[in-house]
């Protein structure tokens, strides 16, 4: 039997009763990116980028370009000021190419093909009125598709993950190292830039997966064999770790043997992310709640799903939402434990009749600690069932909903039901009192 949770029919704090299943794509889709408060992109291996509105699930552009896969999309908002602005995507793609899209016009504006490698990763440094490509180089872009600089070959893996970080420095994740790199704008009056490898950082034991920044201050990496390492942003030292995931009561020294019988995929890092307090881990089939100023795991749920998770969110309120290889989507609340207060006899025998002091002061020591940290758990408030096979990621669109993605080629639009019931009563009653039909009795 699974050890995994189920919940019942009755999902009173699940608002998702009612979805749109969104049909376009020919494979599997893997990216969600969002445009403005209302529309989204979806990519994947089928190589088309749609673009859709996430209040009714309408389709508004097909775009084609891409001749493979694609591997990494970003959105890419520009604001001169002679135009308005004007909201673009960058996609990249198996077919070592880079394209930049008008989400207006659906229209291709530019395409880069002097790439030698695939393209893994995108990231926009919007303050700098950049663009960062990393594959097996790191590779700096002007808004017009200019090559501003780029680094030496790195490795056959290159770059799998990158994020921003203070002092115009990114971190990009290189098999298991993480090296820093800076950008300097160049001397003369031009805008070109150059880029300069400043730090390697070899503290993980296998390949970096997820990469997460938390503030200016502090940025988190994951890797394969369950290493959560927490980073100082500005210095780039090592200022806390957690490597003990699958199983907290783990002796130190059996920790090799447990690695080796653990399946990678149980202990795999695939998705951090974060809020102020704490950083949430999808580690394999379970989720952590790390926090930050404590430098502790103060709740999980080992098997939250039945395969691993693939993409986890914080929402606004204390909701967590992950999603899973299994095709489901869970909606999770992070909640306080009430208080247990410690029993004032320790049992056995010998303390019946007053000995055993031993056990009074561990007694006494587990009652101040019990009382100087409040315990946390996960409790499962929603269960999304639609899609058939992997969900690969989500975004979350407030009260137009939730949208998801899948292996199953489709997309589901997640709705409030009661808010859209709510609001086609609403629309009803309007065309009514226009058409003259509504006559108020008395």
């Amino acid at each position: 039997k699974s050890s995994v949770q189920t919940i019942g029919e009755e999902q009173i704090q699940n608002p998702y009763t009612e979805l749109l299943v969104l049909k376009g794509h020919q494979d599997i889709v893997r990216f969600l990116v969002q445009i403005d408060d209302c529309r989204f992109a979806s990519a994947g291996d089928d190589g088309i980028i749609f673009l859709w509105n996430a209040q009714t699930g309408e389709k508004l552009f097909e775009l084609h370009g891409h001749t493979q896969k694609i591997t990494a999309i970003a959105p890419f908002s520009s604001s001169d000021a002679s135009k308005e602005k004007s909201n673009l995507i960058l996609t990249a793609s198996a077919d070592k190419t880079v394209i930049v899209w008008d989400c207006t016009t659906g229209r291709q504006v530019q395409k880069v093909s002097c790439f030698h490698s695939t393209v893994k990763c995108l990231t926009v440094l919007q303050r700098l009125d950049v663009w960062l490509s990393g594959g097996s180089d790191l590779c700096v872009w002007n808004r017009k598709l200019d090559l501003l600089c780029k680094t030496s070959h790195l490795t056959d893996a290159g770059i799998s993950t990158l994020v921003e970080l203070p002092k115009n420095c990114v971190a990009a994740a290189v098999g298991k190292e993480l090296i820093i790199f800076r950008l300097i704008a160049s001397s003369d009056k031009s805008e070109g830039w150059n880029i300069l490898e400043v730090k390697r950082l070899v503290d993980h034991h296998d390949n970096i997966l997820s990469l997460v920044s938390v503030n200016d201050l502090t940025f988190v990496t994951g890797s394969h064999v369950g290493e959560l390492i927490v980073w100082d942003a500005i210095d780039w030292t090592k200022q806390a770790s957690e490597c003990n995931f699958w199983d907290s009561s783990v002796h130190p020294d059996s920790q090799t043997e447990i690695k080796l019988s653990q399946s990678p995929n149980e202990t795999s890092v695939q998705h951090l992310t974060c809020d102020e307090e704490c950083v949430f881990a999808a580690v394999g089939k379970g989720i952590y709640v790390y926090n930050l100023q404590m430098k502790r795991v103060i709740a999980c749920q080992r098997t939250a799903h039945d395969s691993s998770v693939l993409h986890i969110e914080k929402l606004p309120n204390r909701q967590l939402i992950s999603c899973s290889e299994d095709g489901s989507v869970r909606i999770w609340e992070l909640r306080e434990k009430q208080q247990v207060p410690a029993e004032p006899v320790p049992t056995g025998f010998f303390n019946m009749w007053g000995f055993g002091r031993a056990n009074k002061q561990a007694n006494q020591a587990a009652k101040k600690t019990q009382e100087n940290t409040t315990m946390h758990f996960l409790e499962l408030v929603g269960d999304l069932i639609g899609h058939s096979s992997a969900v690969q990621m989500f975004l979350y669109f407030g009260e137009l909903g939730l949208v998801t993605c899948s292996a199953d080629h489709l997309i589901i639009l997640w709705k409030d039901g009661e808010r859209e019931s709510r609001l086609r009563s609403l629309t009803l009653f309007q065309k009514l009192a226009q058409n003259g039909d509504l006559q108020l009795k008395f």
